[in-house]
């Protein structure tokens, strides 16, 4: 028999991604991969996997799932959302710790509440075709992941373990995602075509994340920003995190669906340890800047990298999910009577 997750309802925009399709962009094929590596990592971990395994990234709302196999370990990490087991025993988890469902059972993802996505890893991973070394999708190309696109309602997502091992759940403790404003960039390649005090104008003003923003870039509202040899250079190789300034002077970064060519000069990049932050910004966030080094970058990665060896300590075994069950807590009858300071007590008879 399959063991299968039954799509009843997919979400705004869910797909499955893992740490990106690497070493192809010489051919066109852009990396793609989950826009915060440190969720799907986190996500990952709390069910066993290897930081690598592809997971679901949610965008906004996620699905409406139905387990169709024994028993599954999800966990759910990043942004924070109400997860509901909606039938046969409604229930209630929490993001940052792993727990198990049942064959049949029925679970929602609600609406992402304070970032932009959030993941949702299973024990064992997903069973599906690589695609170009990555089980990532990209939509625009329409390869990878589940048949190249996001979910849709009644998709069966095939799992590779039939039934969860039986062992102990995890939870996160700290329930916090490291990284903080200002977002740190890295001028160039292109400054030369910015004067020094459009590059100080850029780091100096507040902005704001449009509601342009997809997996390809997040176009940004503000003050423009002054081009002084113009806006069209010869189409060179971007990186994640490319600052591209068009026309009209208004910064876009560029994420992990990323063209891999462009146009436009970029007057900066924001560093890798810093994407992360900069990808869970929403529609009407502020995001301001500020200058880096190389060796600033480095050392960034370093700590990111040190953070989850941190991360690990911080992750408490439970024989349960640790998660109180409030509909199962109001239905169950858990004292026979009340008593009152005046009633008779066994020891005064």
């Amino acid at each position: 028999m399959t063991s299968t997750l039954l799509v009843h309802k997919p979400g705004l925009h869910t797909t499955v991604q893992d740490l990106g399709r690497h070493g192809l962009q010489s051919m066109g094929v852009p990396v793609s991969g989950a826009l915060d590596s440190t969720a799907l990592r986190i996500a990952n971990h709390l069910v066993g996997n290897e930081p690598t395994t592809a997971a679901l990234e949610v965008l906004g709302s996620g699905p409406d799932l139905e387990v169709k196999t024994e028993s599954v370990r999800i966990a759910i990490a990043g942004g924070d959302a109400r997860i509901e087991r909606l039938s046969p025993n409604p229930g209630r988890f929490r993001t940052f710790e792993s727990f198990c469902l049942q064959r049949g059972d029925l679970v929602r993802i609600g609406a992402v509440t304070d970032m932009a996505m959030t993941y949702l890893a299973v024990e064992g991973g997903f069973d599906l075709p690589l695609a170009m070394g990555s089980f990532s999708t990209y939509t625009r190309g329409a390869f990878g992941g589940f048949k190249g696109r996001a979910l849709k309602t009644d998709d069966e997502l095939s799992l590779v373990l039939p039934a969860a091992p039986d062992r102990d759940e995890s939870r996160f403790t700290e329930r916090a995602l490291p990284g903080e404003l200002p977002i740190r960039i890295i001028p160039g390649p292109q400054d030369d075509y910015f004067s020094p005090a459009t590059l100080q104008a850029l780091v100096s003003n507040e902005y704001t994340v449009s509601t342009n923003v997809d997996r390809m870039g997040m176009r940004l509202q503000g003050p423009p920003l002054e081009h002084a040899r113009g806006f069209n250079i010869t189409s060179d190789g971007t990186a994640p995190g490319s600052i591209q300034v068009p026309g009209d002077g208004l910064p876009i970064v560029l994420l992990a669906d990323r063209q891999t060519t462009g146009g436009y000069p970029k007057i900066g990049c924001v560093i890798s340890a810093d994407l992360p932050t900069l990808a869970r910004l929403r529609p009407g966030n502020k995001i301001r800047f500020a200058l880096s080094t190389l060796e600033q970058a480095a050392e960034a990665r370093r700590d990111r990298d040190n953070w989850f060896a941190i991360f690990r300590t911080q992750i408490k075994r439970t024989d349960a999910s640790g998660i109180i069950d409030a509909t199962a807590l109001q239905t169950e009858n858990l004292v026979s009577g009340v008593v009152g300071p005046d009633d008779p007590t066994d020891s005064a008879r």
